[in-house]
């Protein structure tokens, strides 16, 4: 069943400085189904970040709709939860605190912020920090916090924006395994940016990879691996080359080779 629906969808960002307008998108159309992990792939500036922001009603389209649930985005909503890529943690809170802002901003008591923060700390593996403040965390457990905030508000859909580009190898490979863990826990329906392909194929039940600007969707690919997956796995790598050739640069037709030209020779000059 369908969740999300873009349809020929275009962005343009005026440029003063050169005085003209910078196509972003074009023409993009894509459907997500409900409890599907998409991973937006495609090189940097290729639009992917907008079309996310799109999706979560802070930005809005030249022309085409977004709509989310049958319904067109005209702006942020409740049932659009987002982890950008820094966790915009408030450093004078708590972890459990920091988790449940939404239901202090809607007046919520205590107890039950408490309550209801708790259980997705449980779920992200920070139980035993809920008391801790974000400089006491890892660069890897403050993006927990943010995930578990966004879990919080029960939405039908998570958006996130490269959230584990800034951390070493290791820790993104843990995150993997837990958001994976987390996306069937939850049963939401995830949208992730990167541009990463070993990333995009160890997450995603599909990958859309999208060309250089202006961002245009090449090719939706369906993801048939067994999880956890194997980096190293034959059909693994099958996938990654064909999403290399997708990335590549298209080469630019070359013309067809002119024949050399033959020397004019001058008629011999005959004796009189």
């Amino acid at each position: 069943m369908t969740l999300i629906t873009i349809d020929r969808v275009s962005r343009l960002f005026d440029d003063p400085k050169r005085k003209t307008a910078v196509k972003a998108l074009d023409d993009v159309s894509l459907k997500v189904g409900r409890n599907e992990f998409l991973c937006l792939l495609g090189p940097s500036g290729c639009g992917k970040s907008t079309l996310l922001n799109m999706i979560a009603g802070f930005d809005k389209p030249s022309s085409g709709t977004v709509s989310v649930g049958g319904q067109q985005v005209s702006a942020p909503g409740a049932d659009r939860g987002v982890v950008f890529q820094q966790p915009t943690l408030m450093p004078w809170l708590s972890v459990w605190e920091n988790v449940a802002f939404h239901l202090t901003m809607r007046g919520a008591s205590r107890e039950v912020r408490r309550e209801k923060a708790q259980r997705f700390i449980d779920m992200v593996g920070l139980r035993g920090f809920e008391n801790h403040f974000p400089s006491e965390l890892s660069g890897g457990m403050n993006q927990r916090v943010g995930i578990a905030r966004a879990l919080l508000m029960n939405p039908e859909v998570i958006l996130m924006d490269e959230p584990f580009g800034a951390l070493d190898e290791q820790t993104r490979m843990d995150m993997h395994a837990e958001l994976v863990r987390i996306w069937r826990e939850s049963q939401t329906t995830i949208v992730f940016v990167t541009h990463a392909i070993d990333e995009s194929l160890a997450l995603g039940t599909h990958v859309a990879v999208m060309s250089a600007r202006p961002g245009r969707i090449r090719e939706l690919i369906p993801i048939d691996l067994e999880r956890p997956r194997d980096p190293t796995s034959p059909r693994f790598n099958d996938y990654k080359r064909h999403i290399l050739s997708l990335l590549r640069p298209q080469a630019i037709p070359q013309a067809a080779p002119q024949p050399a030209l033959q020397p004019v020779r001058e008629p011999a000059l005959r004796a009189a």
